[in-house]
């Protein structure tokens, strides 16, 4: 078997990640959470790190040996890194900062790379200039195997999910589409991003300049793997209600999210309260992103919160109104 075809395989789909029903005051409305926390990398990056060396390989890009580059940070480069080593490839990520040996070291126990730059945006000419492959995990958003496989476990009415290179609401939209079924896709958005701007004026190439501080959603532009015309509804979502809700998911699930599963939930508990408001049943899903550890030292803590300036008080007060707690909760 050639390497192409090896690597093909292992770059086939795994296992799907679990539904898990999440109890809300509204009769006749079901809120399901896609749990992408049950990635082998623990993330939905990991699916969008598939898509892209899957991409690469087909287009000849990547071949066997071949340097893998990338700019990014987080859980894109653990994705990444993962799917490097398991395809025996040299992987080198550029991440925005100063040398940390804490954000360096899951990518490194993978085997890959991390060079830090500085400032923060030098990272994609940077990256640009290292010899090998460069993923371009924005300009090259691929579509991944997300819709097909949650469109096998249920048919909803409205998905929600964040919105970081724009591949997620893409492949759900076109998918959507294509098959013609009945379900309408909302992109929730947190402070700073110009999704929600660049999609309410029709404005493809909107910047706000301005960072989001919920990782691994929102941009400062609107990034060309966003496709507005696939999406039927973009809810902004404040940076405290994404805390509060993350912090929500965690007592009724236990799982500890990071912030950008905060606000899809927010934005998804949203839409739950206009079907309700109009009488409407059916089944929303909300995408959880990831869940680690890590995030209790930020979005679950009160300090870090402080810091941040995000009180997430009033937002928790209103999520007990709306979501009706298993036994145990808070």
């Amino acid at each position: 078997m050639s390497w192409n075809a090896r690597a093909l395989d292992v770059l086939a789909a795994g296992e799907p990640t679990p539904l898990i029903d999440f109890p809300v005051q509204a009769p006749g409305i079901r809120l399901l959470l896609k749990d992408e926390s049950a990635q082998p990398t623990g993330s939905l990056r990991h699916r969008h790190a598939r898509a892209l060396f899957r991409q690469a390989v087909l287009d000849g890009l990547v071949t066997e040996g071949t340097t893998v580059v990338e700019a990014t940070g987080g859980n894109a480069a653990v994705a990444q890194a993962w799917f490097a080593r398991r395809l025996g490839l040299p992987y080198i990520v550029v991440m925005p900062g100063e040398r940390s040996r804490a954000r360096a070291r899951a990518v490194e126990e993978l085997g890959g790379e991390c060079r830090f730059v500085t400032p923060p945006l030098a990272i994609y000419d940077a990256a640009r200039g290292i010899p090998g492959h460069f993923l371009d995990q924005f300009g090259r958003a691929a579509e991944h195997d997300l819709a097909e496989e949650l469109f096998a476990q249920v048919r909803p009415d409205w998905v929600v999910t964040g919105a970081g290179t724009g591949a997620t609401s893409a492949t759900l939209g076109r998918w959507v589409r294509d098959h013609d079924v009945p379900c309408r896709i909302a992109v929730a958005d947190p402070d700073n991003s110009a999704y929600f701007p660049g999609w309410t004026l029709d404005v493809s190439d909107y910047a706000t300049g301005m960072p989001s501080r919920i990782e691994g959603i929102g941009r400062p532009r609107v990034e060309p793997g966003f496709r507005p015309d696939l999406v039927d509804l973009v809810i902004p979502v404040p940076d405290a209600a994404s805390v509060a809700a993350a912090r929500h998911l965690r007592a009724v699930t236990g799982l500890a999210v990071g912030g950008s599963s905060g606000t899809a939930l927010w934005a998804a508990l949203e839409l739950v309260e206009r079907m309700r408001a109009r009488g409407e049943s059916g089944t929303v899903v909300s995408l959880v992103g990831d869940a680690a550890d890590r995030h209790l030292a930020t979005y679950h803590d009160e300090a870090w919160a402080a810091a941040k300036g995000l009180d997430a008080g009033p937002y928790a007060d209103e999520l007990r109104r709306r979501v009706a707690l298993r036994p145990g909760g808070e």
